[in-house]
């Protein structure tokens, strides 16, 4: 299902929790109720979220993550650079809860890891969330204001 489009800011309360925007809550209900999620009472058990090399957080539904898994699982334990790969991703990975109120509860080494003190830009990437501090989401959309048209000429 998936189809996370938009972007919002939200901050981050004292115990580390992020509230996830409504619009994209309910994505999460439209899985739920065409049985990917817990159908009985109507949200997704666990949400998978990953430290990325860029400094943001991504956040994935778990039929998603599934896809991923299956790649990643692919991969050869007995080859040292697969292996690798797979330590990194497993090493950047957690679950979270999404609670009655819509949050999740970000820890301390993630939070850490995006640099995140306060508020938050929460991106719909399709099939993702991708969670940014406001200044280094600004500071990389500066960085690469002229880079969008030959991105996207090289890969649409």
């Amino acid at each position: 299902m998936a189809g996370f489009i938009g972007k919002e800011r939200h901050a981050v309360d004292e115990k580390g929790r992020l509230m996830i925007p409504v619009r994209f809550r309910r994505k999460f209900e439209a899985t739920a109720s065409e049985g990917i999620g817990d159908a009985v009472s109507g949200h997704i058990e666990g949400l998978y979220i990953l430290k990325a090399p860029d400094g943001s957080l991504e956040l994935y539904e778990p039929f998603v993550w599934a896809g991923m898994r299956k790649s990643i699982s692919g991969l050869s334990d007995f080859n040292p650079e697969e292996r690798l790969l797979k330590t990194l991703m497993y090493e950047s990975l957690e679950t979270v809860e999404l609670d009655r109120q819509g949050r999740i509860a970000l820890s301390r080494e993630f939070l850490d890891h995006a640099g995140i003190t306060r508020d938050v830009i929460i991106i719909g990437a399709d099939t993702k969330m991708i969670i940014w501090d406001p200044e280094r989401l600004c500071a990389l959309l500066q960085e690469n204001a002229g880079r969008f048209a030959s991105l996207a000429g090289r890969y649409f």
